[in-house]
This record gives C-alpha cells, sequence and structure tokens, in this order.
C-alpha cells in the first residue's frame, strides 16, 4: 500500500473518528459505504475493516463519555453480556449471504432508524413549543394538569435483552448495535442522548470484539486499511465527543438524523 493511501485512511479516520464522537455511533456507519464506494470494497469486507476502526473508537469515546458523566456500569455490563453471543450469531449469518443482499439490508435498516430520529426530534420540539407558550391540557376528570408517566427504570435485567437484539444487527451489519439502542433508551427509558450514546457503546465492546474476530477469522477485514483509519479516528474521538456535550440535544438528535439519510445515500448509490 503506497504512503499516499495510507495518509488518506489517516485523513478519513480522523474524520470519521470526531463525527463519531459527536453522534455517539463509533463512526462505522461513514466508513462502511466510504470503503464500498471509494475503494470498492464487498458489503462483508467493508464491515470487517470499519470494525477495525471501530472497536479502539469506541472505546476511547466511552472513556470520553465517562469522564464527563459516570457510566452505569452494572447496566452497561448486563447489555454487553447479552450482546456477546448474538452478535457472533449475527456476523455467521451476515458471512453466508449475498453482498449486495447485505447491502441493501444496511440501507432499509438505517433508513427507519433515521426516521424514527426525525419523528422523536419533531416530537422534542413541539412539546418544548408548548411547554413555552403554556399549552398544557389539563386532566378531563379533575381539571388539573395531567402528569406525564414515569419511565420505566433502565435495569440490567432489561439492559440484557437490548444487548441481545443489539448484539444480533451489529454483528449482521458489522455496526448498527448502538444505533437501535439509543433511540430505545431516550424513548422508552427517557434517558438523556448523551447518557443513552454512552451506555449504548459500552454494552457494544465486547460484542464488535466478537465482530471483528469472527470477520477477520473468514478473510473479511483489510488490516492494511483499517489500521490507519483506527489511528487517525482515536485523535479526534475526544474532540468529538467534547462537543456532543456542548450542543443542544435536539441538534444532536437531528444531526444523526442527517448522518443515517446520507449513508443511506451512500449505499443506494452505490447499489
Amino acid at each position: 500500500m503506497s504512503l499516499l493511501v495510507i495518509a488518506a485512511c489517516l485523513a478519513a479516520g480522523s474524520l470519521i473518528g470526531f463525527m463519531g464522537g459527536v453522534l455517539g455511533i463509533g463512526g462505522g456507519l461513514i466508513a462502511i459505504p466510504a470503503l464500498v464506494l471509494l475503494m470498492g470494497m464487498s458489503q462483508q469486507l467493508a464491515q470487517g475493516t470499519a470494525l477495525i476502526m471501530v472497536l479502539p473508537a469506541i472505546t476511547m469515546a466511552v472513556r470520553k463519555y465517562n469522564q464527563q458523566t459516570r457510566i452505569d456500569k452494572r447496566v452497561a455490563a448486563a447489555g454487553a453480556a447479552g450482546a456477546v453471543v448474538f452478535t457472533w450469531v449475527g456476523a455467521r449469518l451476515a458471512l453466508g449471504i449475498d453482498s449486495s443482499v447485505l447491502r441493501r439490508s444496511f440501507a432499509v435498516f438505517l433508513f427507519f432508524i433515521a426516521v424514527f430520529y426525525v419523528w422523536q426530534t419533531w416530537r422534542a420540539g413541539r412539546l418544548a413549543a408548548r411547554r413555552k407558550s403554556g399549552d398544557q391540557h389539563p386532566h378531563p376528570a379533575s381539571g388539573k394538569h395531567a402528569e406525564k408517566p414515569a419511565a420505566p427504570a433502565f435495569t440490567p435485567r432489561r439492559a440484557s435483552v437490548l444487548g441481545m437484539l443489539c448484539g444480533t444487527l451489529g454483528g449482521f451489519f458489522g455496526v448498527g448495535g448502538a444505533v437501535l439502542a439509543v433511540p430505545i433508551i431516550t424513548t422508552v427509558f427517557r434517558l438523556s442522548q448523551t447518557t443513552a450514546q454512552a451506555l449504548a457503546l459500552s454494552m457494544v465492546i465486547p460484542g464488535s470484539t466478537i465482530a471483528l474476530i469472527t470477520y477477520g477469522w473468514a478473510g473479511q477485514a483489510d488490516w492494511m486499511v483499517g489500521v490507519p483509519l483506527a489511528i487517525g479516528s482515536l485523535l479526534f474521538v475526544p474532540v468529538g465527543v467534547r462537543l456532543a456535550y456542548k450542543l443542544p440535544e435536539r441538534k444532536l438528535r437531528a444531526s444523526f438524523a442527517l448522518m443515517l439519510f446520507a449513508t443511506v445515500a451512500l449505499l443506494a448509490f452505490e447499489s
């Protein structure tokens, strides 16, 4: 591999690491379509190569998130335990299907996640506007303001179940476990966007390790490309995480949705 290509991978890894740190996605969603489009890799090879970059990047991101707000280690560990075996199952399934089918499946999955984020951002905007205008509807029977039901606690048992689902998707698509976990945690358990991103990334680290081993064992990981991407990514993940804590939550969600739509567009172009 030429020095020019290595330098390009370092630069690309820096940009991907920064954006992944801001959005809490580890950068894999950006790297996979880029590897397919720019380097002509199959979907499986792109997913395996992206994991080389993603694993150290998400480890660094979790460390930086934990410095900002302490992560609930019991919940994160339970989610990670649930993800490990199911990540291997998902990776084996992905290695056994046609690359174009896998790419289209990846695009469909990301599209629906992006639509959900658009809805969530729009709903948060409406609620904020209603609170600002004082437009609160009284309870029909008592005339008092209706109280919003309390959110269920995000317990280790629930985290373990979520980890199983996210592990399967993460193994099948190389990335995606955290992308699914974040909207579930913010919507069902009503945790903040940054807390959800920190927990989701913590949960997928062991599973991502299993996925990388599985893809690598099958020869579907290019280390000469993945290592420079990882080095560049590690340099800028901390910068992205610091920015994530400064951005308004609605803008962070909207940015996440836009990134997903851009990834879907790239995948459609590749098809």
